[in-house]
């Protein structure tokens, strides 16, 4: 979403650090190409009226302009002006502290993503060893009901079952009181959403807010819509008072200023971020770690903690020792491809290592995309047990068999099978690191990706 901001603030960066002496008209000249960025960025103008002239009263400050690298210190102030921005100094974690059960509302425009956030966060809530119960309370939008009651089995998560007729609020207070008499400790009420504001809507969500008294009530902003979410969410916060927001469709190609507005603009902070289409894509939001992503610093602390989170370190382990006794067969890389995936998007992951979002852009095409993933993947699948033990064995006439059961050519198989023979000679590379540093490891391996014949991409094969 922020490449656009990042390559323009890298450029402004790049002439900062050049700067031997720093005088307050190169500082003026800076702050007016961020202030540029952040306006084609979709951010709020007077936000961007109040960063700028904060980030330019600091900047031309004694200890700036007399340090060593004022270059350096000019980038450090927008770094800590951005994390303040978007509420860095800020509480933004979930207030249930109180006695269960624990009331959340989730409001929202039509289309913002309530229904899947709902199931996304009773999933996360899970995982904080809490009892969620997901309550349907849109009755006007077709299906809707039925949409939360799918994703409550796909998750496991019990769904309170109303009906289209009812009336939202009594199923609101319904729900609640249900929770109460069967030891639910959290109630997410999924509330109904407009493709616009209008006086019906907030009326029925303050007779809600009445009967449920939620602890918490999160506005779901669409982060594709830019400002209108921003503009959209201060009319929330009016009538309501919104308490928090969760953002969706981070993982789009907006260009972000609802992100980096919408605190700015309501007060609320920014307590959850969406990062795809997969219901566990939900992720706690961290200004700090944003703000390194956005300028180019990387975020190792959420790559580490879905590392942690996804992968099966018993099966790194034991993948560990067949490194090590050099035993490692495509069968094997199969299932490591099957931990990368549950990490999310290539793209996205390295996208947190330091460096390497640009080095992504730069190697634009010599890198392995998501479908030449699944390309492998759907090689490695069409083979028979015996030939991912002993790729050897693979001659010409298995060769053509594969190749028709993956949809694939028999080239795409010789360099695959060409790629991972060359793989498993820098094995021994990878032998002497122990299951923890293997999971960290973000070393490339010469690329089995890049079906299209480049061949010269890296692959991140340790985990």
């Amino acid at each position: 979403m922020f490449d656009n901001l990042s390559d323009k603030l890298e450029s402004v960066f790049k002439k900062l650090r050049g700067q031997g002496v720093m005088t307050e008209d190169n500082i003026k000249d800076a702050l007016r190409e961020v202030r540029l960025a952040l306006l084609e960025a979709d951010v709020n103008f007077k936000v961007v009226k109040d960063f700028v002239e904060n980030v330019r009263l600091k900047a031309v400050g004694t200890e700036v302009m007399q340090s060593l690298a004022p270059g350096q210190q000019v980038v450090r102030i927008v770094h800590d002006e951005l994390i303040s921005l978007m509420g860095g100094d800020q509480d933004n974690s979930l207030d249930l502290a109180a006695k269960p059960p624990v009331v959340l509302m989730l409001v929202g425009l039509q289309g913002a993503g309530k229904t899947t956030t709902c199931g996304k966060l009773g999933s996360w809530l899970r995982k904080q060893k809490r009892r969620p119960l997901l309550v349907p309370a849109d009755v006007y939008r077709p299906a809707a009901i039925e949409q939360l009651k799918t994703v409550g089995r796909q998750l496991n998560i019990d769904v309170f079952d109303s009906q289209a007729g009812q009336d939202p609020v009594d199923i609101c207070s319904a729900a609640v009181r249900f929770a109460e008499l069967n030891g639910f400790d959290t109630v997410l009420l999924d509330t109904a959403g407009r493709h616009q504001i209008d006086d019906y809507l907030m009326s029925e969500l303050e007779r809600i807010k009445t009967v449920a008294q939620p602890r918490e009530i999160l506005f779901v902003a669409d982060a594709m819509t830019g400002q209108e979410a921003v503009t959209v969410a201060s009319g929330f916060n009016d009538r309501l008072g919104i308490t928090g927001v969760i953002l969706s469709k981070l993982d789009g190609d907006a260009k972000g200023g609802a992100a980096l507005s919408i605190k700015a603009v309501t007060g609320a902070p920014v307590k959850f971020v969406g990062l795809g289409e997969k219901l566990d894509a939900l992720e706690v939001f961290h200004a700090d770690r944003l703000v390194s992503r956005i300028l180019g610093m990387g975020d190792v602390l959420t790559l580490v903690e879905k590392a942690q989170s996804a992968l099966d370190e018993k099966e790194t382990a034991r993948l560990t020792q067949k490194l090590k006794k050099n035993q490692f067969d495509l069968e094997d890389f199969l299932a490591q491809l099957q931990q990368l995936k549950k990490l999310g998007s290539l793209e996205s992951i390295m996208g947190m290592i330091p460096g390497m979002g640009k080095m992504m852009k730069q190697m634009q095409g010599a890198q392995p995309s998501e479908k030449e993933m699944k390309r492998i993947e759907a090689i490695i699948r069409s083979m028979t047990p015996a030939e991912r033990a002993d790729h050897g064995i693979i001659n010409g006439s298995r060769r053509l068999r594969i190749a028709k059961g993956s949809g694939t050519t028999v080239q795409e198989i010789n360099l695959l099978l060409k790629r991972f023979t060359e793989a498993q000679k820098m094995m021994k590379q990878l032998s002497k690191m122990g299951p923890k540093n293997l999971m960290k490891g973000m070393g490339g391996l010469p690329g089995l990706g890049n079906m299209g014949g480049l061949g010269k991409g890296m692959f991140p094969f340790g985990r």
